[in-house]
């Protein structure tokens, strides 16, 4: 069982030798509106990155990556209970554009969890089991080892195992087709 994210993150120096830049842990970011949900933020570049360079700190704002952009998440998923949200939902709505800009623009209101996003998304299981559904009904069991690549087209996740699931994904900021939901 996976208890801690860690991060390493290496550059060059200006002679080219390699070098540590950064070494330590992730911390899980949580927000009300998603009870139980941790988000752990390992990278992030709002542009192509520069070999080498890019300094110590992942960009993450806004939370999905715009054209040539990318960003590397863990994400663990609590069981699901069937208890949603609890408080002001104008006060959780705003937490979360603060805390993930621009991640309740890809959410579809009126499907639970469905979402677009201009992005190819790169997935794996590593823990638990997740369901991954499409709009059109299809609908797969996915568990440790399966990977997923999603082209910006409309999905949700569910977790309806009774343990915990984690999930690393690397998004990669992509231009939009024309016709697409993608929000970025």
């Amino acid at each position: 069982m996976i208890h801690a994210i860690s991060r390493l993150v290496a550059g060059c120096r200006p002679d080219g030798g390699s070098v540590v830049e950064a070494d330590g842990p992730v911390a899980a970011v949580t927000v009300g509106a998603l009870p139980g949900v941790e988000f752990y933020r390992v990278w992030g570049s709002n542009g192509a990155p520069v070999v080498g360079d890019g300094g110590t700190e992942a960009a993450f704002a806004p939370y999905f990556p715009g054209a040539g952009g990318a960003r590397f998440v863990i994400l663990r998923w609590p069981p699901e209970t069937g208890r949603g949200p609890e408080g002001d939902p104008d006060a959780l709505t705003a937490e979360v554009e603060q805390v993930f800009p621009g991640l309740l623009q890809a959410l579809a209101p009126d499907e639970k969890g469905y979402h677009a996003t201009d992005t190819v998304d790169m997935s794996v299981v590593l823990e638990g089991e997740l369901w991954l559904r499409l709009e059109d009904g299809f609908e797969t069991r996915l568990t440790p080892g399966s990977c997923v690549v999603l082209r910006g087209n409309r999905h949700s996740w569910s977790n309806r195992n009774a343990e915990p699931a984690v999930m690393a994904s690397v998004f990669i900021g992509a231009h939009g087709a024309p016709g697409q939901a993608g929000v970025v």
